[in-house]
Parts: C-alpha cells; sequence; structure tokens
C-alpha cells in the first residue's frame, strides 16, 4: 500500500504538509503520525513537514508498517468477493459478529480476515452488518483507505439488501420516510420518533411472495403454515443504526426471525436471526477512482441453515 506524487510546476516552493494534504488527501491526523514514524519520503530521502518542494520532486507514502492490534487470527475458510490493495470486501454468514467486542472476543469475521490476509495492519470494518444479517462487508486495509471511504459522499455509496418480512405489502414498491432514534431506556433498540429523530428513508421492491412452511424455520411459531410471507429488495437512501429492522417494524411488517422487533420472535430472540442479507455495495472508489460494483447472492436455505 503505496502513494506517490510528482510535483506540478504549481506546488513548486510549496511545503510539503499543505501539497500533501491537498494533493494525496491526507488527514492532519494522519499526515503527522506518517511524518513522525517517517514513512513520507522526498525523491527518496525522509521529509519532514516544512520541506519545500521542487517541480519533479516525487512524493512516496509508505502505508507497509506494523501496527498493534489485539486481534487473534483465526483460520476458516471465508469467501472474498472483492479485493484490491487498498479494501477487501468479504461474505459474512449470520450468526457471525463482524469485530470482537466484551461480549464476543473471537471468532469474528476480523479474526478470520485477520487470518486470510497475514496482516501486520489493524483490521476495520468499512461498513458492518448486525450478528444476524448476512452478507457483504468491506474492510480497509490500512487507515488511509478507511478515512477516505468516510469521506465519500455518502449518497453516491449504494446499499441493497434482501429481507423477508411478514405479510403481505399493499403496494409493490414504496418508500419508508420516517426518522429514528434511539429508543429510551434501551442502548440496543432503535425506534421511529417523529420528533427527535434522525433522517431515515428506506426504499423497497417486492420481489416474492412465500409462505411460513416454504421457510422451514426450526422455530415454528406462525399461527397457520399458510400467513404470508414477503421477500423484498431494499435500498437504503441513509444509514441508520438497524434502518431497515425498524422501518419494516414501523409498518408493521417486522422482518422473520427478528427478536428485537417482531413481537412473535421476541422470546426466541437467542435463538434466530432475522432474515436480512447485504447483496450489494456499489462506490466510486475513493483512491482508484473507478465504480466498483460487488454483489452476493441471497440463499434462503443457506441463511436457514446458518441461522
Amino acid at each position: 500500500m503505496e502513494l506517490s506524487y510528482t510535483v506540478k510546476a504549481e506546488d513548486n516552493g510549496k511545503l510539503l504538509k499543505d501539497v500533501a494534504k491537498r494533493r494525496l488527501l491526507l488527514s492532519n491526523r494522519l499526515f503527522n503520525k506518517l511524518k513522525l514514524e517517517h514513512h513520507i519520503f522526498i525523491n527518496n530521502n525522509i521529509a519532514f513537514a516544512n520541506d519545500i518542494l521542487h517541480k519533479g520532486d516525487v512524493i512516496f507514502v509508505d502505508f507497509n508498517y506494523t501496527e498493534e492490534d489485539d486481534i487473534v487470527p483465526q483460520k476458516k475458510d471465508i469467501k472474498v468477493l472483492y479485493e484490491d490493495d487498498w479494501y477487501i470486501a468479504v461474505e459474512k454468514e449470520s450468526g457471525i459478529v463482524v469485530h470482537p467486542c466484551s461480549y464476543h472476543k473471537d471468532n469474528t469475521l476480523a479474526n478470520f480476515v485477520k487470518y486470510y490476509l497475514k496482516s501486520n495492519k489493524k483490521i476495520r470494518p468499512v461498513n458492518r452488518l448486525d450478528k444476524g444479517t448476512s452478507g457483504i462487508v468491506l474492510f480497509a486495509k490500512c487507515e488511509y483507505a478507511q478515512e477516505r471511504f468516510k469521506e465519500l459522499d455518502q449518497e453516491s455509496v449504494t446499499k441493497e439488501y434482501i429481507a423477508i418480512v411478514e405479510g403481505k405489502l399493499e403496494n409493490k414498491e414504496g418508500t419508508i420516510d420516517a426518522p429514528i432514534a434511539r429508543k429510551e431506556g434501551s442502548i440496543i433498540e432503535r425506534c421511529v420518533d417523529l420528533k427527535n429523530g434522525q433522517k431515515a428513508i428506506t426504499h423497497y421492491i417486492v420481489k416474492k411472495k412465500y409462505k411460513y412452511k416454504d421457510l422451514n424455520i426450526k422455530n415454528k411459531i406462525y399461527d397457520s403454515e399458510d400467513d404470508a410471507v414477503s421477500q423484498v429488495l431494499v435500498q437504503l437512501e441513509t444509514g441508520r443504526t438497524h434502518q431497515i429492522r425498524v422501518h419494516f417494524s414501523y409498518i408493521n411488517h417486522p422482518l422473520v426471525g427478528d427478536g428485537l422487533y417482531n413481537e412473535k420472535y421476541k422470546k426466541y430472540k437467542d435463538d434466530t436471526n432475522q432474515i436480512l442479507h447485504a447483496c450489494k455495495l456499489e462506490f466510486i472508489h475513493p483512491i482508484l477512482n473507478k465504480k466498483i460494483i460487488i454483489k452476493s447472492d441471497f440463499n434462503l436455505e443457506k441463511f436457514i441453515k446458518n441461522s
């Protein structure tokens, strides 16, 4: 992971710190870190912030340095959906946590990615999925890649999901525009809050209709095997925590298997997963400046099995 820039006439006589931030888009924090650790060079010589540049000078930034990271590599086969020098996208199974936390310190997707990469870098997920959700998770291979992705205009990032929800939706397609806030008294749950919530917009298209008996869910909690469920393609315009789960619960079509927002499943919340799959991620690569489209097929039978 390296960057280089050949100084142009318009940068002649300017300071390295100014050109590195403007041309290479290094943040102040990261520039200072790289400078202190001697990972910025001018014409193969260690560079300093106030070095004066001349036309034709070559600025070189080396991101191949070791970082302390307490994530332990763990061997497990993972499905790689996309990889380049800066990012790797892998497919997460339902029931797996993305990153270690106080209640889940190992056997996370980050542990498996760490092993796959044989990396001396920190593992940095760019997007996160709930434990019960499957599909695409993108990791940045260094902090520069992570910073650049965060700086993307989020309206230019397309995120699509497949969800299976209770009942038959009245319209074949629609938009749920309802602000979301943290539920009072909870550190986990969110809710629609028309007064204090943050803007949240979810678009959907109904793709298929099922009956409960077609799902083969292990917890047989429905009133009738012929009860209807619907598969919807969801596109997020915003990215609030639990947005899809909260929005479909709000319109009385909660996700099948959702132990947090579907009343049917609350007593099974530790033994089932909401049927939700991140199937598409599209963005303009912030470093290579090209469109990236990453897809992950939804396999209902596999989802139910892993759940």
